[in-house]
């Protein structure tokens, strides 16, 4: 069987450690391999590995821990972890697809552009902080391309 590909659709990769719930735009399906080995195999599919993306958004934008990844650059699919991807638990959003997030009944709701919606148990703050620097990155690499 082919493992699952990050594709222009793909919102979230869901953590339920051994397995994967992918939430794309028009579907949610559950695939037999983690949400790392999902990001690993996409991001070689693409032409670099996840290790080099990391080491590229880190040389970027200068964070260490928690790095978002440029999955797929001419795309502009750009994923950060909810917690350190080295934990079976760490879930993968799709930065640029966000539209909204609020909290209610104390979970973390994320609305999609396409008027989806997911509930996390993960607090504001952090989720704010992996959204400022997926944006950061996606500006550097854009005035980058731009030769700015």
């Amino acid at each position: 069987m082919e493992k699952y590909k990050i594709n222009d659709k793909t919102l979230v990769l869901f953590s339920l450690d051994a397995k994967t719930r992918v939430y794309e735009e028009d579907k949610c399906f559950v695939v037999d391999e983690n949400p790392n080995s999902i990001m690993e195999s996409s991001c070689s599919y693409y032409g670099s590995s996840l290790e080099g993306r990391r080491k590229g958004a880190t040389s970027l934008i200068g964070v260490k821990y928690k790095v978002p990844v440029l999955v797929e650059e001419s795309k502009n699919i750009i994923f950060f972890p909810t917690e350190s991807s080295k934990k079976t638990s760490c879930t993968w959003i799709r930065s640029n697809k966000i539209e909204n997030y609020y909290y209610s009944n104390g979970r973390l709701v994320l609305c999609f552009k396409n008027g989806d919606k997911i509930v996390l148990d993960h607090s504001l703050p952090v989720i704010e902080n992996q959204i400022l620097r997926s944006t950061r990155l996606e500006a550097l690499i854009r005035a980058r391309k731009n030769g700015e």
